[in-house]
């Protein structure tokens, strides 16, 4: 039985990353979305929560808590709800660190888990997405060949966050006997970070493009497995984060039609706006309700991918719709940047195609 109520440390944690995302990540959305950079002291105070060293275990430094999907869909959602650039920022270490724990051998994580639990906020990176149309992870066109003890990488790679300062950053392509990953040290020949991916949303988030040319990597780089899971972990992170997102747009709109007066009352009292804001409440709470079972079939052990995907394209879908709508709710006000409801449509239009950017 599903059970909704959470427990006494997972609330704590709740209320902890609900008070930093209200006063420290929020005030610094906007100024992060028109200059595209998020302040380094802001960053280590996230870093200073443990958001990614709490999942790391005791014998390479971490606070070795238990990984538990749904205490990540919590923490992601008011992280997204405070800014999904911001959010996606602290959390990519994670894209790196976690998959190594979960699939990575002994020498990796005596290598790469130390990095991630110092003092200091270090940078990491996966590359997943590729830019062409109909992507599949299943399917990659990015290739990694076998030549003796080496692998030799070859294919484009698209929505790389953090690669340009990232020591590492896991690649993911497709080898003979299927899907594999590769951590690729920054400075590796062929290796090529191209310029900063100007985007719709995520403005403050510093992605990159990757072009990988005859990029040679020893067969000790190389992480193979089941990769089922991590990838649920990363639908699991995205829907909580697009809830998150969601719910904030759905709130400054409710809060604005409570305000704004029109012919004497609220608009907030107009029936075609109350039904909008009902509507949009509903989605959010479906969505959030879909994510859950995800997270808790996960925790469990259990199979949760059909599960996670309906979460990940129902909240894809919700995430555009909330936050389209939460600017009709302001009229003409939505569509000027006095006001965040234009910087949560943006970055909730992008849902679709932000495969591969968090882990839970």
């Amino acid at each position: 039985m599903v059970s909704f109520e959470p427990s006494e440390e997972q609330q704590l944690i709740r209320d902890t990353v609900a008070s930093f995302a209200r006063d420290q990540i929020r005030p610094a959305a906007r100024e992060a979305d028109e200059s595209g950079r998020i302040p380094d002291a802001l960053i280590q105070q996230a870093w200073e929560i443990g958001l990614v060293q709490n999942g790391i275990p005791e014998a390479h430094g971490g606070y070795g808590d238990e990984r538990s999907s749904i205490t990540s869909a919590l923490v992601c959602e008011e992280l997204g709800w405070a800014d999904l650039s911001i959010a996606l920022h602290v959390l990519a270490p994670r894209l790196l660190a976690y998959p190594v724990i979960e699939l990575g051998s002994a020498a990796q994580q005596q290598q790469i888990l130390p990095l991630y639990t110092g003092d200091k906020f270090v940078a990491g990176a996966a590359a997943l997405l590729e830019p062409r149309f109909n992507f599949d992870a299943a399917d990659l066109a990015t290739t990694a060949t076998r030549t003796g003890n080496d692998f030799v990488l070859n294919g484009t790679k698209c929505y790389v966050p953090l690669a340009a300062e990232a020591p590492y950053t896991l690649v993911y392509a497709r080898s003979d006997d299927g899907l594999a990953a590769y951590v690729v040290p920054r400075e590796t020949p062929g290796f090529n970070v191209g310029e900063r991916e100007q985007n719709m949303g995520i403005k403050g988030l510093a992605t990159y493009e990757i072009q990988l040319t005859e990029c040679t990597v020893p067969a000790s780089a190389r992480i193979s497995g089941d990769f089922g899971p991590l990838f649920n972990r990363s639908r699991i992170a995205l829907s909580s984060l697009a809830v998150g997102v969601a719910r904030a747009a759905f709130e400054y709109a409710r809060d604005y039609a409570k305000e704004r007066r029109a012919f004497g009352v609220a608009i907030a009292q107009k029936q075609a706006i109350a039904f909008m804001l009902a509507e949009m409440a509903i989605e959010i709470d479906a969505s959030r309700l879909l994510n859950w079972e995800a997270a808790w079939k996960l925790d469990r052990g259990e199979d949760a991918t059909r599960e996670a995907c309906l979460a990940r394209n129902y909240a894809a879908n919700m995430a555009l719709k909330v936050t389209d709508n939460a600017v009709q709710v302001l009229g003409g006000h939505g569509y000027i940047r006095d006001h965040l409801v234009e910087l949560f449509l943006r970055n909730g239009r992008g849902f679709g195609v932000f495969d591969g950017l968090a882990m839970a």
